[in-house]
């Protein structure tokens, strides 16, 4: 380790001597007429000149004239100049080198290479923003009250984490207590909320650092939020929700625990019918003759076959008729014939209900 400080111009020469040494003892390869490879060291824009790019040649050659791509930025070189600030057409390995023309600002560090055109450019940096855009949406996607049953159905977590920030502890121990009775669950297990911090005060920059880092959201009570926090929260997706009644706070996170359980399964009786005769038709089997009493009978729907006040059978409906037509409805009042699908033991003064399945949130 070589101390340096530019500033007070301490260890500059050891450092000089120290690359001298490491270069002489390593054996460091490069070929001009080989594949270009590059890194940037730094950019600016300049009101004047535009980007201004600072690289470091490491192998093969690059030219005034050549397509750059440089990280998400990318354009054709206008001009080259050496580290004197002189214009140079051509920079070989281990030439530091500012070049113009680039259409956007690079980050340091980034790596460089040469295509044959700006056509090739722009679709090769369109691909990478589009990589970096699907990568940072599966990273830096926000949590909040209310996608978490979206996040739970994915399977990315099975409890709600939060960070409880209010004005005074008389507050936060009331709020801390009611949130630790607060659970839900479901086949799989256990909803629960997980209280990751709690504290007075307003709400930091260190909260909502260590919201996005855990993927929590952070709470407040009577407080407000720094000015940092804020754009922080806006940068990291942190979802925070400022409240100044404790039971509105609770409340919203009741309704998030019973968002983040599995659908329930409802059913609902959108009609029924009354078995009013029976025949057996060639080919399709037999068939109740009905009267519909309530509703309506539905062809997508399913049948729930009920005699003596219990169910004895329920399937889909293979045939629905009024009259000689197949319908795909059958309203109250009117008579239809009604087919299942493996059940052909129709009795007279059968009540058939007609039924759809839907999965529904639990409120």
């Amino acid at each position: 380790i070589v101390p340096v400080s530019a500033t007070q111009q301490i260890g500059l020469e050891d450092l000089l001597e120290a690359i001298l040494l490491v270069s002489d003892s390593t054996e460091i390869l490069a070929n001009p007429e080989g594949t270009l490879i590059g890194t940037v060291i730094e950019a600016e824009r300049d009101r004047a000149k535009g980007v201004i790019a600072t690289i470091l040649v490491q192998n093969g050659t690059l030219n005034v004239g050549d397509t750059l791509i440089a990280g998400l930025a990318h354009g054709r070189i206008r001009a080259m100049f050496d580290f004197y600030g002189e214009n140079i057409n051509s920079a070989g390995p281990s030439t530091p080198i500012s070049v113009m023309g680039l259409n956007d600002v690079p980050s340091a560090g980034d790596l460089i290479r040469v295509v044959d055109s700006d056509k090739e450019a722009r679709m090769i940096v369109a691909e990478k923003e589009e990589k970096l855009k699907d990568a940072q949406q599966r990273t830096h996607r926000p949590v909040t009250l209310e996608n978490m049953f979206e996040r739970f159905q994915e399977g990315q977590m099975r409890e709600l984490r939060l960070i409880i920030k209010a004005d005074v502890q008389g507050s936060l121990e009331p709020i801390i207590s009611s949130l630790q009775e607060l659970s839900a669950s479901d086949e799989e297990g256990k909803i629960r909320v997980n209280i990751l911090h709690s504290a007075t005060g307003n709400i930091s920059e260190s909260d909502v650092d260590l919201a996005a880092a855990s993927q929590a959201i952070v709470m407040g009570f009577n407080v407000q939020a720094d000015e940092a926090a804020r754009v922080t929260a806006d940068r990291e997706g942190v979802s925070i929700r400022f409240y100044t009644i404790i039971y509105r706070l609770t409340e919203d996170v009741e309704k998030a625990l019973k968002g983040m359980l599995a659908p329930e399964e409802v059913t609902t009786v959108i009609g029924k019918a009354e078995v009013r005769a029976t025949f057996k038709i060639p080919k399709i089997g037999f068939i109740a003759g009905c009267r519909v009493i309530e509703g309506e009978i539905k062809r997508n729907a399913q049948i729930r076959v009920v005699r003596n006040n219990a169910v004895i059978y329920e399937a889909d409906i293979s045939s629905l008729k009024h009259e000689k037509d197949d319908v795909r409805e059958v309203r109250n009042g009117f008579e239809c014939g009604i087919g299942l699908r493996g059940f052909d033991s129709f009795q007279e003064g059968d009540i058939l209900e007609c039924i759809v399945r839907e999965l529904v949130k639990v409120i």
